[in-house]
């Protein structure tokens, strides 16, 4: 009986914690990919990946950027497209500029879906 208790008590404990950490990703200003293609300020393109060359992939890729209140991109979300095109628009996307997003005068955190199109 004890060791379900324990059990129960971890899990009720890893569910809390989900919990949080998903309520905090939520408090991020979400953006559409049209305000978020306004506001950025340095943009750097993928490089084509030599392996979706000589395999002559094509397609789309979209990612989530989360924006930091300086309008740095904190860290890169892989959503939908082809795996071997995806870490090139991550690594491209990593290196882009926003102009801050604000709430009520202030600078906030930002969440914002961007979309490349790989074509040979």
């Amino acid at each position: 009986m004890k060791t379900s208790f324990k059990t129960m008590m971890i899990f009720a404990s890893a569910l809390a914690l989900t919990t949080v950490c998903a309520t905090a990703e939520d408090a991020d200003m979400r953006v559409s990919n049209a305000e978020a293609m306004k506001a950025v300020t340095n943009k750097v393109q993928p490089v084509y990946p030599a392996m979706a060359r000589q395999l002559k992939l094509e397609g789309q890729v979209e990612v989530e950027a989360h924006i930091s209140e300086d309008g740095s991109v904190d860290s890169v979300k892989p959503l939908t497209g082809n795996a071997v095109l995806m870490g090139a628009a991550v690594t491209a996307l990593k290196k882009w500029k926003f102009a801050p997003f604000t709430e009520g005068g202030k600078p906030v955190k930002a969440v914002a879906p961007v979309q490349f199109s790989f074509k040979m």
